[in-house]
């Protein structure tokens, strides 16, 4: 394997980070039998050599297209192309052929940033402290410039918008995709297609899943002249004969009469997946007797198919539910004993080597069987798997697996069964996915969600129903996290009209929103009004709740962000020395909101022109940050390099040089080395060893911040622009 630096530093692995060579995600298991599609497949080893992208798409005969009924299965988008990808990713990996192994569900654009945030985690041996788009882009960055070999498989991409700026290249990697639809596939990616087994691998396909008993191949060749060669229909007809005391001759017999009660004699017979599922549900029911087998179908068929937690099986409300429809009591484990009746006659899989275990089902299986459920089914389990995860998300919740999973499980509940999980109002399952989104720093997907779910409440239960103000004011949240000041300003505004309906105007909660209207105004540059509305909110505050209560504190310390915003550094500096002398009395001089009151303070100081006076300030804040925080904590990093911009200020380079350096290896050692702020101090660095005229070290340092900023940020950025003048400035040397 090469040497190359990996994507927590420049030349070197990050202390305590992982040896290499790393893998991040969960392949799919390669289903036993699996055989070489030599006939009907691309050679991936050579289509694929490092530097290249190839996506694998279903493939149709000649003439041949999807069903008419789009909402019929399309049986042949099971083609196999899954276990082509993790074959080869697995190949590459027992080789030592690889450095790095991602494997990401990319069914949403939230799936795919997860798996991009999961995958920086895993190489650089630390979490992010930035929200995932930003660290998709310092991961893609990274991919692009290593000499490490890396395959990316993006496993069953549904739309091509949900990876727009998300396609990873570089010469040293690989890219791997599957598809079912080829309009999803950008231009300029290879497509290869996939379809039905030829005869010949459909044999050896068969006779292989049957080798542990070489009499139940009998037949072998007769069943699949007269099965065809699907793949999932192969796998479900040999997982039920492999179960039992059948042969292929046997199987074959019973599918010719099976299909004939199916076929509608003026029109063509059903695919054989059609006919093969219904008999393997029949077999797994004899495996596991008394009917939890169904319920377990019937819940699995509503969630995310690439991955479901065991866990949500095992919950109160899904033991409850086999229970309901069982012959007796049921417990954790009659649902375990049903997943693994129901994986032995090739309905799904249980995969033991995550924690917990993940299920998988076919999204083409799940669609025959929503179809085969009446709605009184439907919406029982729509509610029973909307409480069961609930149930099994954990609290506190950990980054990756099974949070990852239960959040695509979500959104494909919500898909799968329309409006039903606002029976009697918002189900909290989905507050919960939000906040999980939230926390787990989705920025984009969480706005999605948040506005989602208020424009669905607003249809089904009014604008004014609590179901719908709650999300409006996720959702505002949302936006002024994902700095879309704008957006967050209507829906501030919008939860604001409606309190003020139902609330008295001193009521806390609209006082607070008013606070928070403002902080959106401020971030969406709407100065004017922003210092309007916090002056006002201001003074009711001090009447309401007294002048040192913690919402009159933290109104006044909005009121002076905004001065500062609007270049009224005097009225700034004068409220931010009220309050911070305030929250010393109150609250002590290293509460966290005290220290945060004194770092405006002292950025007010600087913006304003009065750096010495910054200096001061900007000592006491590392201080005091360093003693409560650490000194590896973001927070104290960021005010090490406020102090060397006050430093810097006032003609002290040298000082300045010291503390932005601190600051540079602060700052790649928490957020890594592409991250903007740390390229920012390294901008910042390079202008002081200009000051000192270290020329040749701000030269190169220069040089190479540019080259990074181009990959993460737009070309015309103004920080670019200046850096990019001030190489000019020091030439060639």
């Amino acid at each position: 394997m090469t040497s190359a630096p990996p994507l927590g530093g420049p030349t070197a692995v990050v202390p305590g980070g992982p040896s290499w060579p790393v893998r991040s995600g969960t392949v799919p298991a390669v289903t036993d039998g699996y055989t070489d599609r030599l006939e009907t497949a691309p050679d991936l080893a050579a289509a694929l050599p490092p530097g290249a992208a190839l996506a694998l798409v279903t493939g149709r005969a000649a003439g041949s297209g999807p069903p008419a009924d789009p909402a019929a299965p399309d049986w042949l988008r099971s083609s196999g192309k899954t276990q082509l990808a993790a074959a080869f990713a697995e190949l590459l990996w027992q080789s030592r052929r690889l450095d790095l192994l991602v494997w990401i569900d990319a069914t949403s654009r939230a799936s795919v940033l997860s798996g991009y945030a999961a995958a920086t985690a895993a190489v650089t041996g630390r979490d992010q402290a930035s929200s995932c788009e930003s660290v998709a882009v310092q991961f893609l960055s990274y991919l692009g410039e290593t000499r490490r070999s890396w395959l990316v498989v993006l496993d069953d991409v549904a739309s091509a918008a949900d990876l727009d700026g998300l396609w990873p290249t570089g010469p040293a990697g690989r890219l791997l995709v599957t598809c079912a639809d080829a309009a999803a596939v950008p231009r300029g990616l290879q497509v290869r297609p996939v379809g039905l087994f030829s005869s010949r691998e459909a044999l050896s396909y068969l006779t292989e899943r049957l080798s542990s008993n070489r009499g139940q191949r009998l037949g072998a060749i007769d069943l699949v002249n007269t099965m065809g060669s699907e793949p999932v229909a192969l796998t479900q007809a040999s997982a039920v004969i492999a179960s039992s005391t059948m042969s292929c001759l046997n199987y074959r017999d019973y599918f010719a009469s099976w299909r004939e009660q199916l076929t509608d004699p003026s029109g063509a017979p059903p695919p054989a997946s059609a006919i093969t599922w219904p008999r393997s549900f029949e077999r797994a029911t004899q495996l596991a007797p008394g009917g939890p087998a169904q319920s377990v179908l019937a819940l699995a068929s509503l969630l995310d198919g690439h991955g479901i937690p065991a866990t949500v099986f095992t919950a109160p409300a899904a033991v409850g539910y086999l229970a309901a429809g069982g012959d007796a009591p049921a417990s954790s484990e009659t649902a375990r004993a049903a997943l693994t009746a129901l994986e032995r006659v090739g309905l799904l899989t249980v995969e033991p080597v995550t924690s917990p275990p993940t299920v998988r089902i076919s999204p083409v299986l799940q669609v025959a069987l929503r179809a085969a459920m009446p709605d009184g089914m439907l919406d029982q389990a729509a509610q029973v798997a909307a409480d069961a995860l609930l149930q099994a998300w954990p609290i506190p919740e950990s980054p990756g697996w099974p949070a990852s999973g239960l959040r695509s499980c979500t959104a494909a509940l919500r898909k799968s069964t329309g409006t039903r999980l606002w029976a009697g109002g918002c189900h909290p399952l989905l507050l919960r996915a939000g906040d999980s989104l939230d926390q787990a720093r989705l920025t984009g997907p969480a706005v999605d969600h948040w506005r989602d779910l208020v424009t669905t409440s607003d249809q089904l239960l009014g604008a004014g129903h609590p179901h719908t103000v709650l999300p409006g004011q996720r959702l505002a949240e949302a936006c002024l996290t994902a700095s879309r000041g704008d957006d967050a300003v209507t829906w501030f505004q919008r939860l604001l009209d409606t309190q003020a309906v139902k609330l008295g105007p001193d009521h806390q909660d609209l006082i607070g929103t008013r606070i928070r209207l403002g902080h959106a105004l401020v971030a969406a540059r709407q100065l004017k009004r922003a210092v309007s509305g916090l002056e006002a909110v201001l003074s009711d505050c001090e009447r309401v709740h007294g002048p040192e209560h913690e919402d009159t504190l933290g109104a006044r310390d909005e009121l002076a962000a905004a001065y500062v915003a609007a270049g009224r550094h005097s009225d700034a500096v004068t409220l931010y020395r009220r309050t911070l002398a305030d929250r010393e009395r109150v609250q002590g001089p290293r509460h966290l909101e005290t220290m945060t009151t004194r770092q405006c303070l002292a950025d007010c100081y600087l913006a304003g022109g009065q750096a010495k006076d910054a200096v001061a300030v900007y000592k006491r804040v590392v201080a005091d940050r360093e003693r409560v925080l650490g000194p590896d904590h973001l927070d104290t990093i960021r005010a090490w390099s406020s102090l060397g911009s006050a430093y810097q200020r006032t003609g002290k380079a040298v000082a300045a040089e010291r503390v932005f350096e601190q600051a540079r290896v602060g700052f790649e050692k928490v957020l890594g080395p592409r991250h903007p702020d740390t390229l920012r101090s390294r901008a910042e660095l390079a202008r002081v060893y200009r000051q000192l005229g270290r020329y040749g070290d701000a030269r190169a340092l220069l040089r190479d911040t540019v080259d990074r900023l181009q990959r993460i940020l737009p070309p015309n950025d103004p920080l670019i622009t200046e850096l990019r003048e001030m190489l000019a400035d020091i030439g060639d040397g």
